[in-house]
């Protein structure tokens, strides 16, 4: 996605905000959705312009020749920061909601960590207040956020995988069976 252009949201529906993303709205139809597992997404909200945004960064850093890619965390902060200052807002003002950082299993069980880590340590030293957040556990979150009033809404997304059931009935897998 080009990064000169700002994705604003369109009115009356619900656009979502995909790994390497962010949206920004004045509009107060608008609402953003997203789906995280170890990713994190910060929702920033003015409330005196009424107005606000949502990232979704994959990893907290990255190479530098890839650094400005909205994957990595400084840059999907930065990006997201500069939007809603062009759309009027004041970086003093700004209120931040965070959400997801899960430990997801195999190698990537840090990631969600330092995403958390480093999305916390990013917002103090910009002096950006969190109001709330929802980090880390094990488990993938839906969050759905309006922009314009800072309000946000928390799913817990469940496991999905069911327990697979034998092709034979119980019965015939006890029968006794001699192979040569």
């Amino acid at each position: 996605m080009n990064s000169a252009l700002t994705p604003v949201m369109r009115p009356g529906h619900t656009t979502p905000v995909i790994q390497g993303e962010h949206r920004v709205s004045a509009d107060p139809d608008c609402v953003l959705s997203t789906l995280l597992g170890s990713c994190v997404t910060t929702c920033l909200h003015d409330p005196v312009a009424k107005i606000g945004g949502m990232n979704h960064f994959l990893v907290a850093t990255g190479a530098a020749e890839e650094s400005r890619n909205q994957r990595y965390g400084l840059y999907a902060m930065e990006v997201l920061i500069n939007a809603l200052l062009k759309l009027g807002g004041s970086k003093n003002r700004l209120q931040a909601k965070l959400f997801g950082g899960a430990m997801m299993s195999g190698k990537m069980a840090r990631i969600g960590q330092a995403n958390s880590e480093f999305a916390l340590g990013f917002l103090r030293t910009e002096g950006i207040n969190v109001i709330s957040s929802s980090l880390g556990g094990s488990r993938a979150r839906r969050v759905k956020f309006v922009p314009t009033t800072g309000q946000a809404s928390l799913l817990f997304v469940e496991d999905m995988i069911e327990t697979p059931k034998p092709l034979l009935p119980v019965d015939a897998l006890r029968n006794d069976v001699t192979l040569f």
